[in-house]
């Protein structure tokens, strides 16, 4: 199943897997501009709740790499912010940030060793947890765009999954699919505008691509369609959707934690 797979099937899998009742669908909340530390300790309340670690628990468990028992999952540091290519600077709106606030994640580690993000986000109940994703990426591109432009702004452009950091009017890649786009030693934040407006700026919102509900899971042309190639994966696909009123995972409806699984494309540690 690729990147284009059903949204909606995959949740219900999703659901299925991790056991969770499926709720009824919450209107978008719009993300704060920032994360203050007073939402970034309600991102990790969230994180958490009992409820939460009841739900790594079968997360880190489904596939019998441990038992439901023996996960014993614990949160590990504060909960870091995870911006996406902002739709106003595609549109080049005056005084637009290349990138916005999208969720808060915050880091799960299971008695093995096991890793996942938890994504939280401002919902009309407040901080909540929308989805769990397995690996470190959020965590790990805030530290290596820390380490290459410190005081830059770490982002993901979700449409092909490339990873960035900008500052100085330069935009440096973080991971190949960065490089591939911008080149091994970036691009000015201008060039870059001129690239992202070119791919997107049709697909926008409110735009007849959007309004044809395509809005979800196209990429690039020479974008590997199935990067993530688990049935699982295509819960994923809500991290595809370009733009959205606010919420992280618009296919999770109410929010449930869904389960991801990410592939680790080869030399993409770094």
């Amino acid at each position: 199943m690729t990147l284009r797979a059903s949204a909606a099937a995959a949740v219900l899998a999703a659901t299925a897997l991790l056991g969770l009742a499926p709720q009824a669908v919450a209107a978008p909340v719009p993300q704060p501009e920032a994360a203050t530390a007073e939402h970034r300790a309600a991102a990790g309340r969230a994180a958490t709740a009992p409820d939460t670690l009841a739900t790594l628990s079968r997360f880190f468990a489904r596939e019998g790499k441990v038992s439901l028992t023996a996960a014993q999952p614990r949160i590990e540091g504060e909960a870091v912010p995870v911006n996406h290519l902002s739709p106003d600077f595609v549109a080049g709106r005056p005084g637009a940030s290349v990138a916005r606030l999208e969720f808060l994640a915050s880091q799960a580690v299971s008695s093995d060793g096991q890793q996942a993000a938890l994504w939280t986000a401002r919902t009309e109940n407040g901080w909540q947890v929308v989805n769990i994703a397995t690996g470190d990426d959020e965590f790990r591109y805030a530290r290596l765009g820390a380490a290459k432009l410190p005081g830059g702004t770490v982002f993901r452009e979700p449409q092909i999954d490339a990873w960035y950091v900008a500052g100085g009017g330069r935009v440096l890649p973080l991971d190949e699919d960065g490089v591939r786009a911008v080149g091994g030693g970036g691009t000015t934040l201008g060039a870059y505008r001129a690239r992202v407006a070119e791919a997107y700026g049709d697909k926008l919102p409110g735009s007849a691509y959007a309004e044809r509900g395509a809005a979800g899971g196209y990429a690039e042309a020479g974008a590997d369609a199935d990067a993530v190639p688990d049935a699982v994966s295509a819960a994923a696909e809500g991290a595809q959707v370009p733009w959205t009123a606010g919420v992280a995972v618009p296919a999770l409806g109410a929010l449930a934690a869904a389960a991801v699984r990410r592939s680790r494309r080869a030399g993409a540690r770094a």
